[in-house]
This record gives structure tokens, sequence and C-alpha cells, in this order.
């Protein structure tokens, strides 16, 4: 059994993977995020460990995971070995990297978009061979509509509803069709760029939209997590 950790933006995900089977998964939110792989490690006793951060580890966060995770391998901004051998640009974020790495495995041979909807909404193209063509990170839905409340004056903090319509009739309504309606005019456009490629949504919204577009996707919730249960299964150097 391996133990596979995503570090996110605000929630920290984990998961024991055999192979490339999850199993069980594990949510954890708060600052004791290292504190929390330490103990499900002492718990589980993992072959492998494989933490992905989107914020640079610290050296004493590396260290104290490493005397308490076997085989460790980490994936942060300071750390791109894997991007590297991926054939990746290191400018992408960690969980892109797994992203991209999973998708080459599912889609194999196929051109693949593939829209992560979570704080951000990361967007990448693979063409047939799985090289990575380019893409582009927007705000999320929540961040929108938090950026909302936050600068413009008297304007409400709201969240998307399952009603929500492609046009508002109050003020409320505009300002969830907008929301909304502006991330699928996104999407759709980016789809529109690549029409042959099969398209994959991820990340905590990912069901929201998938529910709204017309167009023929796959939803991979755990897509992040398989990548790294991949990176578990075929890396073979300690960090």
């Amino acid at each position: 059994m391996n133990l596979i950790v995503d570090i996110g933006n605000t929630v920290l995900k984990a998961a024991v993977a055999d192979g490339v089977t999850l199993g069980k998964t594990y949510r954890y939110q708060g600052e004791k995020g290292i504190d929390f792989i330490v103990d499900l490690a002492n718990d589980i006793h993992p072959e492998k460990t494989v933490v992905c951060s989107a914020r640079a580890l610290s050296d004493i966060e590396i260290r104290k995971l490493d005397e308490s995770c076997a085989n460790l391998v980490v994936i942060d901004p300071q750390h791109k070995d894997i991007a590297h051998n991926a054939m990746l640009p290191e400018y992408i974020t960690p969980a892109s990297v797994a992203s991209v790495i999973a998708v080459r495995h599912l889609f194999k041979g196929k051109g693949c978009s593939i829209f992560d909807f979570g704080t951000m909404i990361t967007s990448m193209f693979l063409d047939e061979a799985g090289r990575y063509l380019g893409g582009n990170i927007s705000p999320g839905c929540t961040t929108r509509f938090r950026s909302i409340s936050r600068y413009a004056k008297n304007l409400p903090l709201l969240m998307e509803t399952e009603d929500t319509q492609q046009t508002g009739n109050s003020l409320n309504s505009s300002i969830r069709s907008g929301v909304v309606s502006g991330i699928m005019f996104e999407i759709e456009g980016y789809m529109s760029l690549y029409p042959e490629n099969m398209c994959v949504f991820t990340g905590g919204d990912a069901i929201y939209f998938a529910k709204r577009t017309k167009n023929s996707i796959f939803v991979v919730c755990n897509l992040v997590l398989m990548g790294l249960a991949l990176v578990a299964q075929n890396n073979e150097n300690r960090l």
C-alpha cells in the first residue's frame, strides 16, 4: 500500500493506493497538515509516500515527513523532477502535473482537454501523443463570488445554486448567472479550440459544471490522487 497526499490551496486530500486503485480517502482542513500526514503514515505504514503540495514545503517539514514516511517523494514548486520526467513545463502546478499523468494513463492515444474546477480553474490541453500544448488559469467559482462581494460595494456574498439560470432577473440571480454562465462560456470556448479532444472535468465543482454542458465529457473526481498513485507505482527513486 502507498500513501498519496494532495495539499491544495484550501484542503488536504489523501488516500491509500494499491497500485493505481484508490482505497480509503481522507480530507483535512487546518494548519497542521504535516502532522496529519505523519499520523496517517504511522498508522498505515505505507511502502511509498507521495506528497504533492501547491506551496513549497520547508526543509523542516520535509525532514519531518521523511522520518515517518517510507520512500518519500515530494512534488512542489521546488521539487520538479516528476514534471521534468513527465516532459512537462516546470511552471505548471504540482497538481496539474499529477492530473496530466493520470489523463495520459486513462486516455492513452487520445487528445484531451482537462478542466480542474477548484479554487482556481485550470485548463490544460494535450495532443494524441500526450504532449502538453499549453493551458490557462482563471479564478474558480467560489473565488469569483467572493471577489464580487469584496471588491464591489454593496453587492452580497452568494454561492451557486442548482437552479442558476443563464440570465438573471434580480440582483442575486444576476450575480449567480453572471458567475456560472461566465464560467460555462469560458469552458465551452476552450472546448471549441480543440473540438476533437476528449474533455475531462475534475475538482470540487466538476459535477456541478458537468451538468451544465451539452458536450460529451468524462468526470474524474480524484484525478490528482490517481496521478499521484501512478507516480508512487512507477517512481523508483527516493527523494
